[in-house]
């Protein structure tokens, strides 16, 4: 398995073989959207439309081991990076204006691929972008089946996320089946790392949340990033407050 991957993607584009013409007088707005763990592109049912209403070219990826994308039992945060930026740079020109947004491990990757794709705007949702490693790699790989099976019953799901609608959970249900375990194991049962938000970054937190402490949010904050907070949402802020979630990221929704 190479560093670079291709990753599979719900794209709102051009397709990438047509040749179509490029207006190169002005950037392409594109936006780029990473899920959390066990998710899939299709996390981002609701929000894709209301980003092509906005105007963008819209990219939503399934990370390595998730939805149609390819398993990798090696994988690092870095390869999953790099996967990302090569995916998004076989499927648009150079001078397109990249948005992100990456949620849980998905703001991990964005985090780390930022230096790659300079995004004009990168959101984390509920993520400090770190990862404890060490971790027991069969152990993990065997808490990832169970929770996977699981989430594999949309009943199982809107009896534990009742903010969950109906396709919210056949669409996570069907992300579960695809979420290959032993490829998500192998990130914390690596070296592990942090990597940090550019400064200028927009981090989204549910309040009160139960993933970014106090003291992580603070000192984000102290380096440059915008904490913004959505009362009472869940970790997957969007599937809770969608209308809260859309306003409190202006500079994408356009909706504050």
């Amino acid at each position: 398995m190479t560093d670079r991957m291709l990753l599979n993607a719900i794209d709102t584009g051009p397709p990438i073989d047509t040749g179509a013409p490029i207006n190169t007088a002005t950037p392409n707005r594109t936006a780029l959207l990473l899920h959390g763990l066990m998710g899939s592109a299709e996390s981002w049912w609701r929000v894709i439309p209301l980003l092509e209403r906005r105007g963008y070219r819209v990219i939503a990826l399934d990370l390595p081991g998730h939805g149609l994308s390819p398993r990798d039992p090696d994988l690092t945060i870095e390869r999953a990076a790099a996967s990302v930026v090569e995916t998004v740079r076989h499927r648009v020109a150079g001078h397109a204006e990249i948005h992100a947004i990456g949620h849980s491990y998905g703001a991990t990757v964005l985090a780390a691929a930022s230096g790659r794709l300079r995004p004009a705007t990168a959101v984390h949702v509920d993520a400090i972008p770190r990862i404890t490693g060490g971790q027991d790699r069969r152990a993990l790989t065997e808490r990832y089946e169970q929770d996977r099976r699981n989430r594999t019953d949309p009943d199982w799901l809107r009896a534990t996320r009742p903010y969950y609608s109906a396709t919210d959970a056949a669409v996570e249900a069907r992300a579960a089946e695809r979420f290959d375990p032993a490829t998500s194991a192998s990130l914390s049962a690596g070296a592990g790392g942090e990597w940090p938000m550019r400064p200028g970054s927009i981090l989204i937190l549910p309040d009160p949340s139960g993933r970014v402490a106090d003291a992580d949010a603070r000192n984000a904050a102290r380096g440059g990033v915008d904490v913004r907070t959505v009362p009472g949402a869940a970790h997957t802020v969007w599937y809770s407050h969608f209308e809260e979630f859309t306003a409190s990221v202006p500079e994408m929704f356009g909706t504050r």
